[in-house]
């Protein structure tokens, strides 16, 4: 029985200094921290070029301005008489020429109104025949003391009232010859019709709008631009315009600029003309007009994707001794179409800027540049905040 309890207490020491020496082997320096099981945090590795410095550029002014297209050149072809409508020769889509021949219209009675004016200037003619036939026998007669000089004067007053009885109907005549000639369905300008109103067989009232015709070969951009821009610009200015559906811009001209500003927006139209000789835009197509104003300063910027926006307020991610550091910058200018952006303060020509603005970056996390290819600098800094 005594050495029972002797070999039970000498395991008992021995289990107790195995604990011991596990519990101090975990805390060895020989054994490392284990508490927490996580290595220490990487370097993160970036390659040139995902790292850049601010450039001195400059940075031209970009006035921009959109609107539809219009076609200064549009003509509405109207009824100049009542009548039916006996034939129309033209579609939407077809194209016309100045002075082609449209259509006809019902005239009999603008016909009868020039047969009864006609009429009227033949019986005027008559009537002042007549009245130079009497006045010169009154002349004759007065002549030879036959007659009184008030006679005479009578006489007179008769053929000067003939005369403008013949110059009143021939007036007469005169315009319902024109009212014929203006009821005729001609084209006055050279284009397409854009739009039909009416159908054979219809009756029409005076000045009814019959047929639409645009000319597409010169094209106008309607646009506005504020009060603080439009100084700047002046007519005659070359415009790149982009039109909706069509890749390639086209060149335009800034043709007209508004005296004044709207009262409610205050802003002013701008007008851009552009030549549409193969009518490859139609009006109404949405265009966007841009005017470029060349800068000769330089102007210390970054790319855009650089920057990141918290809160409104605008930052990008530096290197700077081994370590990130996010710094708040204030922007200025923007260029899109070098994709810069200007910097009023908060960066020196020197800093090693993060050419792409990562939004799972931790501030002081160590940082490299290195000069071979790292496809996984990325991955690597979104693992390092993880």
């Amino acid at each position: 029985m005594r050495k029972l309890w002797l070999l039970g207490g000498a395991a008992v020491v021995i289990a107790g200094g195995a604990a011991f020496v596990m519990l101090s082997g975990a805390t060895s320096p020989f054994g490392g921290d284990k508490k927490d099981g996580k290595p220490p945090p990487a370097t993160l590795e970036f390659t040139t070029r995902e790292v850049v410095r601010p450039q001195n550029v400059s940075l031209p002014t970009r006035i921009e301005f959109s609107g539809p297209l219009v076609a200064p050149r549009t003509a509405v072809v109207r009824a100049k008489a009542s009548g039916t409508l006996l034939d129309l020769k033209v579609n939407e889509g077809s194209r016309v020429r100045a002075g082609q021949v449209l259509g006809a219209i019902d005239l009999a009675e603008l016909q009868s109104r020039v047969t009864d004016r006609s009429a009227a200037v033949e019986a005027a003619q008559a009537a002042l025949d007549e009245a130079q036939r009497q006045h010169t026998a009154a002349v004759g007669l007065a002549a030879q003391k036959f007659i009184s000089p008030t006679a005479l004067q009578t006489s007179q007053s008769k053929l000067d009232a003939a005369i403008s009885q013949l110059k009143s109907a021939q007036a007469q005549l005169a315009t319902a010859r024109i009212g014929i000639r203006e009821a005729s369905l001609v084209a006055p300008i050279s284009g397409v019709v854009a739009k039909r109103n009416v159908v054979p067989g219809e009756k029409l009232s005076l000045e009814q709008p019959i047929l639409t015709i645009v000319d597409l070969s010169l094209l106008e951009l309607a646009g506005a631009v504020g009060t603080h821009e439009v100084s700047l610009l002046r007519p005659g200015m070359p415009v790149e315009v982009r039109v909706e559906g069509v890749a390639k811009p086209v060149a335009g001209e800034l043709a007209r600029i508004a005296p004044a500003a709207e009262p409610g927006t205050r802003a002013i139209g701008v007008t851009v003309s552009i030549e549409n000789p193969k009518e490859v835009f139609r009006a109404g197509q949405y265009a966007l007009g841009s005017v470029v104003l060349q800068d000769s300063e330089l102007h210390l910027t970054v790319p855009t994707l650089a920057i990141v926006n918290v809160s409104g307020q605008d930052h990008v991610w530096l290197i700077d001794n081994g370590a990130l550091v996010r710094r708040a910058i204030t922007t200025g200018r923007r260029d899109d179409a070098q994709g810069r952006v200007e910097v009023l303060a908060g960066l020196t020509a020197s800093a090693q800027v993060l050419a792409a603005g990562y939004d799972n970056l931790r501030e002081g996390a160590k940082a490299v540049v290195v000069e071979r290819a790292a496809p996984t600098a990325s991955a690597a800094a979104s693992n390092a905040v993880r």
